[in-house]
């Protein structure tokens, strides 16, 4: 199936997780076999989400825009402390919405459902 045709829709538990404000990160092909890459999503979050932690929820917004970037890590030194040694952010870019995460996720080759929490992935960041 070609990259263009692969399906794009969100898994609900993927789409809540980004609306609560919290990151999501994908494993992508590196450019090396001694290399991991990663892309990442991060939810805007500002003072209105403060203030809803200090309150003791977590507040849901369909409206975040988020931030993208995919890095490339030493393969060898992704488990240690020094991960960010030879580290390369390949690319960024901000979504201003929801569809425009979709259509850049798109654009990178990464679906919505590669999605996973960090803790479910080896991302060292």
């Amino acid at each position: 199936m070609r990259p263009h045709h692969i399906p794009y829709r969100w898994p609900t538990d993927k789409l809540t997780a980004l609306r609560l404000g919290r990151r999501l990160v994908a494993e992508v092909p590196a450019s090396r076999a001694d290399r991991r890459a990663f892309v990442d999503v991060t939810p805007q979050v500002d003072e209105r989400d403060s203030q809803a932690r200090r309150q003791g929820w977590v507040r849901s917004d369909a409206d975040r825009v988020f931030r993208l970037a995919h890095w490339e890590y030493d393969g060898e030194r992704i488990d240690g402390f020094d991960y960010d040694i030879g580290a390369v952010l390949v690319r960024a870019a901000a979504a201003g919405s929801e569809a425009e995460l979709t259509a850049v996720l798109r654009a990178w080759h990464v679906r919505p459902p590669d999605l996973v929490h960090p803790w479910d992935s080896e991302d060292p960041r």
